[in-house]
């Protein structure tokens, strides 16, 4: 298996603490801060843990109270909200350093026949017909910070391939929408809960940064300061995380230094299997060191 995946698959198994109490290791991918996408899959994997029988995740929402510390463990624990004859919900606390820094609420339902409908995939090229992105010049990684060199230089467990690529280090402005083609990089088992923890965290990805598009700014430029305030994220078919599944995002708005961004996540046969939205912060502020502070410390 390769090695980013099986560090990705270690990250997403948590040490379970008591019956409701779970301890999850944190990785430094090259962000300032834990990567939101890490603290979404552990805290799904945690409430999934809990479930006394075969109810698949639909719902997720969530929001992100404080950054997290890469160089320590997180806590999640999870509260069993609800046990309905269909339904099942949970609520789930992140806790590091003895404060709250993300919680989310997590429903799931047992198999049910129903009304079936979904909008059409985007029409764009197959990711075969899509040249992977180029590594960046040793010269121009140089010049960047040591965060930003760890997270372009990186090969991580996840491979995207772009419909309409854009320079994130000199950005031009462009209307708020993509569509990213992405996969495991590696086969995984099949078990349905591990591909959902799996999306939870790739659904990270690409998101908010749709949001600057109008603006010509990135997460990458030294004065830009950017994290999410909250998730949701809603599954709506089976589908595997390690076969291409084609992310469609736009940003229907950017207001009072907080950005919007929705997407549409298809298989390769056009099935929709999964839809997100996200709203968060985006500044575009002095200097590098304003930049550098927590925005949740505000």
């Amino acid at each position: 298996m390769n090695a980013h995946v099986a560090e990705l698959l270690e990250l997403l198994s948590l040490e379970r603490l008591e019956d409701n109490l779970f301890r999850g290791q944190s990785r430094d991918i090259g962000t300032r801060y834990v990567f939101g996408g890490q603290v979404l899959g552990q805290a799904l994997s945690a409430a999934q843990a809990t479930l006394g029988q075969p109810r698949a995740a639909h719902s997720l929402h969530a929001y992100f109270l404080r950054a997290g510390d890469i160089e320590h463990p997180i806590v999640y624990e999870v509260d069993r909200t609800r046990e309905g004859g269909s339904f099942s919900v949970r609520r789930v606390t992140a806790i590091q350093h003895g404060r709250v820094i993300f919680f989310c609420a997590a429903s799931f339902q047992q198999a049910e026949a129903g009304a079936t409908h979904q909008l059409s995939m985007p029409e764009v090229p197959a990711p075969e017909d899509i040249a992977p992105a180029p590594a960046v010049p040793e010269r121009v990684l140089a010049t960047l910070p040591t965060k930003v060199q760890r997270w372009l230089s990186r090969t991580g467990p996840f491979e995207f391939r772009h419909v309409y690529p854009r320079d994130e280090l000199d950005p031009p402005k462009r209307p708020p929408f993509q569509q990213v083609w992405f996969r495991l990089s590696g086969r995984v088992g099949d078990a349905p809960e591990l591909h959902r923890a799996l999306l939870a965290y790739a659904s990270d990805f690409h998101l908010l940064g749709t949001a600057t598009f109008p603006h010509g700014i990135s997460y990458y430029q030294p004065n830009v300061q950017m994290a999410s305030l909250d998730h949701a994220l809603w599954f709506h078919r089976p589908f595997r995380v390690d076969d291409w599944l084609l992310y469609a995002i736009d940003s229907p708005s950017a207001q009072d230094a907080r950005g919007l961004a929705r997407g549409l996540i298809f298989d390769r046969e056009g099935r929709l299997v999964a839809s997100t939205a996200q709203e968060g912060l985006i500044r575009v502020v002095r200097d590098a060191e304003a930049a550098a502070q927590v925005p949740s410390n505000d």
